[in-house]
């Protein structure tokens, strides 16, 4: 009988660690695991009928804006003021009292190459530019888009 409880009490500890020795053993391996790192990945492509929203792309600037009037420009006036003068300056030159604070120096928004962009092309690039300029899409209103941008096109025009 003593023999029957020694075997009860000592066999299921020792069946126990004989298991865990032989999985440790003859086991799996971790070098043969299959495993895909996230740069290995293969993205599955947008589903059927998704439609992007991403912003639009410099090639695909081709929207235009609407005609520029006296109101038009008078308007984009006010909202280069309050959204644009501190750090381009009353001229566009980048030379605004924050801006010159700045390293480097804000746009000169009268060149001719601002005035070579398309319309749609410039307003992107108005509202997600370098620098301090991306936070512009989060705070200017769409119906102020595009009298600044019309603003901003008249900065550049021979006078």
């Amino acid at each position: 009988m003593k023999k029957l409880i020694a075997f009860m009490v000592l066999a299921p500890p020792l069946f126990g660690a004989v298991v865990f020795g032989w999985i440790l053993v003859r086991g799996p391996r971790m070098t043969v695991q299959h495993h895909i790192r996230e740069f290995q990945m293969v993205l599955p492509g947008p589903a059927q009928g998704s439609v992007s929203v991403r912003p639009m792309a410099a090639s695909e600037g081709v929207m235009e804006g609407p005609r520029a009037t006296p109101a038009l420009l008078a308007q984009g006036r006010v909202y280069y003021d309050y959204y644009c003068l501190f750090c381009h300056g009353s001229a566009g030159a980048g030379d605004g009292p924050v801006g010159n604070s700045y390293v480097p120096r804000p746009a000169d928004l009268r060149r001719p190459s601002v005035g070579a962009y398309l319309d749609g092309e410039l307003l992107h690039r108005m509202l997600t530019g370098t620098g301090h300029e991306p936070v512009l899409e989060r705070v200017v209103p769409q119906r102020h888009r595009w009298p600044l941008m019309l603003y901003l096109r008249a900065l550049g025009a021979p006078r």
